[in-house]
C-alpha cells in the first residue's frame, strides 16, 4: 500500500473520525500539509441543541397529577437527553471540523459527566465543543462552573462549616494534576475554596458569598485567603497539570504506551502556550514520529469512532436514527453517559465476547443482510430510567431501518482496492480469504472488509 495513502488514512482516523466518502477520490495525491490545514480550519462554530421542546408546564400540565406531571417531564428530559446524544453523532459524522468534532469526544471523555437535566447536558456539552482547540485554562474554568459538572460532583452542597471535598479531589485528581501531585489536605483545602460555588435554577453559575469559607487555606504549599478561582489558577501554574493533560492526550490520539521523552518535549511546550491546546495538537499531528509503524493501526476503535467512520463511508438514509442509541448500549459507548466520572476506558476494554461479535456483524446488520440478535451487556446500567431491558429492547429497537447509498460507493470505489482505503494495516489481513466470501461487488467486497478483526483498529 502507498505510503502517503497509509498516513493520510491514519490522520484522518487520529484527528477524526476517518475518511468521508468524498474525501476518498484525492486521499492518496493530496499533500500531507494540505490536508493538515484543511483539519485545523474551523467553520463558524454552530451549538448543538435539542429538537423536543421545553415542557410548557402552565400551559398544558394543570390538569395532571403531580406524579403524572413528573412521568412527563422525565420522558420528555430523556428524550431532549437522546437527541443532543444522536445531534453529537451527526455532527462526527457530517461536519467539516472533523478535529473540533474528535478534540470534544476526547474532552467530553475526559470531563466526563451524566446529569438528567438536558439543559445542563446542552451547556456543558457546547462549552466543550467552543472551547475543543482553544485554551485548556478557559476550558477548565468554564467547565468547572458549569451546572452539570457543579451538579455532578455535589458542589451545590459544598457550603462552610460543612465542605463537600468530591467536586475538588475530581478537578486535582482526573482534571488536571492526576494522583500523586497534591495531598488529602489539600483536597481539604481546596473544597473550602470552593464552597459557595453553586447554580441557580436558570443553570446559570452563582458564587453564593454567605455559603463561602472566606478563613484562610493552605493549598499547593501557599497560605491564604483563597477563592475557587484562586485555586484553579494555581492548579494550572503546576507544571504537572501541563504533564498529566499531555500524557492522556498523547494516549488517546497517539499510543497507549508513552514515550516519556516526547512527552516532556510536548508538556513543557504546551505549559509555555500557556495551554494552548490547538497548537498542542499541531505539534503532534506534524511531528515525524507520530506516523511511526507503531503509532498506525494500533488503537482499538471506540464504539463511537467505529459507528462514526462506517457512516462517514457509507452513505446512509437512517429512518429510526434513535435506534442508534441501542448500538451505543450494546458496544457500551453512550454518548452523554460515561461509566463515571473518570470517564470511559480505553482500549481492549471495548472488546469482550459479545461485543467483539456485535461488531463484526454490524456492517451485515446495516446492510439489511441479518438481524440483530442481542440483549445488552449483564453490566449494563445505561437503562436510561427504562424499566427492563427487555421492553427496551422490543420497542422497535430491532432495526434501524438503514438505506444505504450503493451507487455512490460503487462510484467512490471503482478502480481502487477497497482494502487499502477501509484497513489502516493491511498487513495481516488475509485478502484471499475476504475476496472468497465476496461475490467480486463493490458492497460485498466493503461488508465483508469491515466484518474484518482489522477493521476494529485505528
Amino acid at each position: 500500500m502507498d505510503h502517503s495513502l497509509q498516513h493520510h488514512k491514519h490522520l484522518l482516523w487520529r484527528a477524526g473520525f476517518g475518511p468521508g466518502i468524498n474525501q476518498i477520490e484525492d486521499l492518496k495525491a493530496k499533500d500531507t500539509k494540505v490536508l493538515l490545514e484543511d483539519l485545523f480550519k474551523t467553520e463558524n462554530f454552530s451549538e448543538i441543541n435539542y429538537d423536543t421542546p421545553d415542557v410548557e408546564i402552565i400551559d398544558y400540565m394543570n390538569d395532571k397529577t403531580p406524579a403524572e406531571r413528573k412521568k412527563e417531564i422525565l420522558k420528555i428530559n430523556r428524550e431532549q437527553n437522546l437527541e443532543l446524544n444522536l445531534n453529537f453523532l451527526e455532527k462526527m459524522v457530517n461536519s467539516k471540523d472533523q478535529l473540533r468534532e474528535k478534540m470534544a469526544f476526547f474532552w467530553h471523555g475526559h470531563f466526563a459527566t451524566r446529569v438528567i437535566n438536558p439543559k445542563f447536558s446542552r451547556q456543558i456539552l457546547n462549552v466543550i465543543r467552543k472551547n475543543a482547540l482553544g485554551n485548556f485554562k478557559d476550558l477548565l474554568f468554564e467547565v468547572s462552573q458549569s451546572p452539570a459538572m457543579l451538579n455532578f460532583l455535589n458542589n451545590q452542597q459544598n457550603k462552610k462549616g460543612h465542605p463537600n471535598e468530591n467536586f475538588a479531589r475530581e478537578v486535582m485528581e482526573l482534571f488536571t494534576m492526576g494522583r500523586g501531585n497534591y495531598t488529602e489536605k489539600d483536597i481539604r483545602e481546596g473544597a473550602r475554596a470552593f464552597t459557595g460555588w453553586g447554580f441557580d435554577k436558570l443553570g446559570n453559575f452563582r458564587e453564593r458569598p454567605n455559603l463561602h469559607d472566606t478563613g484562610t487555606k493552605t493549598f499547593l504549599g501557599k497560605t491564604g485567603n483563597f477563592t475557587g478561582v484562586d485555586v484553579l489558577n494555581m492548579i494550572l501554574e503546576q507544571k504537572a497539570t501541563a504533564k498529566f493533560i499531555t500524557t492522556k492526550i498523547y494516549k488517546f490520539f497517539v499510543n497507549e504506551n508513552v514515550d516519556n521523552t516526547i512527552i516532556n518535549k510536548l508538556s513543557e511546550s504546551f505549559y509555555q502556550s500557556n495551554y494552548d491546546i490547538k497548537k498542542l495538537m499541531t505539534e503532534i499531528f506534524s511531528a515525524s514520529w507520530f506516523y511511526d509503524q507503531k503509532n498506525i493501526g494500533n488503537r482499538i476503535k471506540s464504539p463511537i469512532e467505529l459507528m462514526a467512520g462506517m457512516m462517514r463511508i457509507l452513505p446512509m438514509d437512517i429512518q429510526n436514527p434513535e435506534n442508534l442509541i441501542v448500538y451505543q448500549k450494546l458496544l457500551g459507548q453512550m454518548l452523554l453517559y460515561p461509566p463515571n466520572v473518570s470517564g470511559w476506558p480505553n482500549g481492549k476494554s471495548w472488546i469482550d465476547s459479545s461485543t467483539l461479535m456485535l461488531r463484526l456483524q454490524i456492517p451485515q446488520i446495516w446492510s439489511g443482510l441479518r438481524p440483530l440478535e442481542y440483549t445488552p451487556r449483564q453490566d449494563d446500567d445505561i437503562d436510561m430510567g427504562m424499566k427492563s431491558r427487555e421492553t427496551a429492547m422490543n420497542k422497535s429497537f430491532k432495526n434501524p431501518n438503514i438505506t444505504i447509498d450503493w451507487n455512490r460507493v460503487e462510484k467512490a470505489f471503482s478502480n481502487k482496492n477497497c482494502e487499502d482505503y477501509l484497513i489502516l494495516n493491511t498487513k495481516t489481513l488475509d485478502i484471499n480469504s475476504v475476496k472468497n466470501f465476496s461475490d467480486k461487488s463493490v458492497k460485498m467486497n466493503v461488508i465483508n472488509l469491515m466484518s474484518t478483526p482489522e477493521y476494529q483498529l485505528m
